[in-house]
């Protein structure tokens, strides 16, 4: 059939008509989006410096041909020099004109991948897309691959159903989130009059539970720093000279003990929660999401929502120092650790770097008068949502229509740097953070999982966004 958008207006829910409609082409598609989806999984386009190159480029070319597939305009394979000359992940840009003074859009994804990491830990071959139980496992397949394969599929299904919608399309798909974006910013400014828009969808985030959608409303910053400690000029005997010295990692410990206090809260001065969520994370739910262990307590204080979405979290995410295999009875003179300092809505990352570096190097007495350098790293702003915007309205009818649930407005713990850039060279766009992930898409992790049905349905409501926008 063909629908006409008229009946769709923007922040209304979706007529079931419409619904229905767009439902079954989505389904007459999906075998072909699945299996299209199967590919891109099969090739393992990792963005770091330390992997071949070919793979990624690889990856880049295939979404190329699905977007020339899809009949969008245009089609580029285009990559930003680094500040160190080397190239960036390739990203691919395409779209299509809006009809007379329909609104613009801007779908993004990214197609490279995480590691594989040990395979053994995989229950099936990581880039072999395996179906088992409703899901779909392999790398890429929840974090980003089914992201690019919703926005191809939503398009289809809307030429189908609304072929008046008119409604204008770019389509930006990323080749280098998972190494942190390093040309993110340049590339946007190279490309803005192809990439402005209206609003943006940047499918990279996740529901609230199987079955349960979710528009990703917040996101925390990111901050990190490497931290050394160092006791020694040079490693000594531990028999001849331990007692009155401690070892480096002793003291890296004395040192990251500092950062939180008897509950697990962060106890750097200055790093304090700005909001509170509306709704709160159970924390039985909590518990088998994480998979964490029955008797290890939850860190922090207050509502655990808060503590996951909109305060500060501090991790330590390396260390240098020996590993037990090839340990020896030496006093190390040295030891480096990384911290990552997640940071809520509202917190300045500037700041709260200085806070943390102020809070560490005020530490002598902890480390017994060590010299303590730190050197920061990466800063990444915090992002809301203005979910009273008319797309942000429309975006909650879609999915509570696509998945017959009420979306829920969620955080979300983690980082996505760039939206702060597309927040500032876009200021007009309204940017909706949508998803296919669950929690247990173990994304990042071994086996690594899609669930079928939520990324059907995930389909199903950005079309009906995509058709009630050209309304």
């Amino acid at each position: 059939m063909t629908q006409s958008t008229q009946s769709t207006p923007v922040g209304a829910a979706p007529d079931p008509e419409l619904v229905s409609a767009i439902r079954a082409a989505v389904d007459r598609r999906f075998p072909e989006t699945l299996q299209s989806l199967k590919d891109l999984v099969s090739i393992p386009g990792i963005a770091w410096d330390s992997m071949d190159r070919e793979p990624l480029e690889r990856s880049a070319a295939a979404v190329a041909d699905l977007l020339h597939t899809a009949g969008l305009e245009g089609v580029e394979i285009a990559v930003e020099e680094r500040a160190d000359g080397r190239p960036g992940g390739p990203a691919v840009i395409a779209g299509r004109p809006a009809v007379g003074d329909k609104p613009t859009v801007l779908l993004y994804a990214h197609h490279d991948v995480q590691p594989l990491g040990e395979e053994g830990l995989w229950d099936t071959p990581p880039l072999v897309a395996t179906e088992r139980g409703g899901r779909l496992y392999g790398r890429g397949a929840a974090d980003d691959k089914a992201g690019i394969m919703v926005h191809l599929a939503a398009l289809a299904a809307l030429d189908e159903v609304c072929p008046d919608a008119g409604v204008g399309v770019r389509v930006f798909i990323e080749g280098e989130e998972e190494a942190g974006s390093p040309t993110f910013r340049p590339f946007l400014e190279r490309h803005r009059d192809r990439l402005a828009a209206d609003a943006i969808v940047v499918a990279d985030s996740s529901n609230w539970a199987v079955g349960e959608p979710a528009l990703t409303t917040s996101l925390r910053g990111v901050v990190s720093a490497t931290v050394t400690v160092r006791a020694l000029d040079h490693a000594v005997h531990s028999g001849m000279f331990g007692g009155p010295v401690l070892d480096a990692v002793v003291l890296m410990s004395r040192l990251i003990a500092t950062l939180h206090d008897a509950d697990g809260a962060v106890a750097v001065p200055g790093l304090e929660p700005r909001h509170h969520a509306d709704v709160d994370y159970p924390e039985d739910a909590f518990r088998a999401d994480s998979g964490i262990l029955p008797g290890t307590r939850l860190a922090g204080r207050g509502a655990l929502a808060d503590r996951l979405w909109n305060g500060p979290a501090l991790s330590v995410i390396g260390l240098d120092a020996p590993s037990v295999d090839t340990s020896s009875n030496t006093i190390q003179p040295a030891a480096r650790a990384k911290i990552s300092l997640r940071l809520g809505p509202g917190m300045d990352p500037a700041a709260s770097l200085d806070a943390l570096r102020a809070h560490l190097e005020a530490q002598s007495d902890a480390v017994l008068g060590a010299e303590i350098t730190v050197e920061p790293g990466e800063l990444g702003q915090p992002f809301s949502t203005d979910t009273s915007a008319r797309a942000a309205a429309a975006m909650m009818g879609a999915l509570g229509a696509a998945f017959a649930t009420p979306a829920r407005e969620t955080g979300l713990g983690g980082s996505i740097p760039f939206t702060a850039d597309l927040k500032e060279l876009f200021p007009e766009a309204t940017i909706l953070i949508t998803g296919v992930e669950d929690p247990d898409s173990r994304a990042h992790s071994a086996n690594e999982s899609l669930h079928l049905e939520d990324f059907r349905s995930a389909i199903v409501a950005e079309a009906l966004w995509l058709a009630a926008m050209g309304a």
